[in-house]
């Protein structure tokens, strides 16, 4: 029997992510090999999870918090590509997310350095983040990091240590129709307000330089960083990462999975009124507002979106860029991830150090 398109969609092109951001190569060579249909692909990745989830809590009850820390990091990873794009059961997909959650919020305290997690409010309610800060520096400055449609919190723990790593902050939060905040919120194209409420946030603590804030976003959150930092004028840098111009414009060329999972996390009624709101998410008319310094990275085999859409953003905007175009690289360039990684957190590093 013929494996799922989308199990084979899997298999073709979401390795290189997988991997960069924690997966251990050979679980994701077995996992995706085991599954058939997409049907199993959930309860598959969270039965690996397990594994690392066992591993950590014995690593916890035996006194060993770093091993700890990272087995549980890796059971979150594991829980949350369980869930990442699993729409089609939101039930199924709920219960596995929260475990991604317990995880990552196990191993928080067991990390070098330590995270936090952090209650932003927002809307009479709340948004969740994870605070970390490098250690023995006072008053870092500090990175937000924005999510895409399918990634969360939990994904992000190397992206962070570039950041820490370089006397920076990270704020890494979910977002409206993301992680957490997809349960209780849509997503929205006017990203510059949950921003703004992260930022309020962080104002009211004073372990952090809110007055030297960068603003980083990946994939779908590689429009929402840009947008943000178009009309929220305390972001001094940012980062974009293989994001659209216009996700309404590219709305029928779009993976099957993809656009279910922005029906589903846009909270819209059926497939029409999620291409409505697709078409508000651009950058035209936004781009030139984008003041501040901008790093653009995209890739040139990219398979959701194309490489011009960078190359459009970077001519529009009114600040400082730098543009970045892989030319063997797969969205967000995950297969050349030493090819912008460890460049772009230089670059941030020298922007907000310098700032003030």
């Amino acid at each position: 029997m013929s494996k799922d398109p989308r199990v084979e969609a899997a298999l073709n092109h979401w390795a290189p992510r997988f991997v960069a951001n924690g997966i251990p190569l050979t679980d994701f060579q077995e996992v995706t090999a085991a599954i058939e249909r997409w049907e199993d692909w959930c309860s598959a990745w969270a039965d690996r999870g397990a594994i690392h989830e066992e591993m950590g809590r014995k690593a916890l009850d035996d006194g060993y918090g770093l091993s700890a820390g990272e087995h549980l990091t890796t059971a979150g990873v594991c829980y949350h590509f369980a869930k990442f794009l699993f729409v089609n059961d939101v039930e199924e997909m709920r219960a596995t997310h929260m475990r991604a959650v317990e995880c990552r919020n196990l191993a928080l305290p067991h990390l070098r350095p330590p995270g936090e997690r952090v209650e932003i409010p927002y809307e009479g309610k709340s948004l969740f983040g994870i605070l970390r800060k490098p250690a023995d520096v006072d008053t870092p400055p500090v990175v937000i990091l924005a999510m895409g449609l399918d990634s969360s919190k939990e994904e992000m723990g190397a992206y962070e240590r570039l950041f820490l790593e370089r006397g920076l902050a990270t704020c890494t939060f979910d977002g409206p129709g993301q992680g957490e905040g997809e349960y209780d919120f849509g997503i929205r194209h006017d990203y510059e307000v949950p921003v703004g409420a992260v930022i309020d946030y962080l104002e009211g603590r004073n372990d952090v330089d809110t007055g030297r804030a960068g603003l980083w976003g990946v994939s779908l959150g590689g429009y929402y960083a840009p947008r943000a930092a178009a009309y929220e004028k305390r972001i001094k840098a940012c980062i974009g990462l293989s994001g659209p111009y216009d996700w309404g414009a590219i709305w029928d060329t779009l993976p099957d999975l993809t656009r279910n999972a922005f029906l589903v996390r846009s909270h819209s009624a059926n497939e029409e009124e999620a291409r409505d709101l697709a078409k508000k998410l651009s950058l035209n008319g936004v781009a030139p507002e984008i003041t501040c310094p901008i790093y653009i990275v995209t890739g040139k085999l990219d398979r959701l979106l194309s490489y011009k859409d960078a190359e459009r953003l970077a001519a529009e905007v009114s600040g400082p860029v730098e543009l970045l175009v892989i030319e063997d690289g797969n969205h967000v360039a995950n297969n050349r991830a030493y090819r912008y990684r460890l460049q772009t957190a230089d670059w941030m590093a020298e922007q907000l150090h310098g700032a003030g």
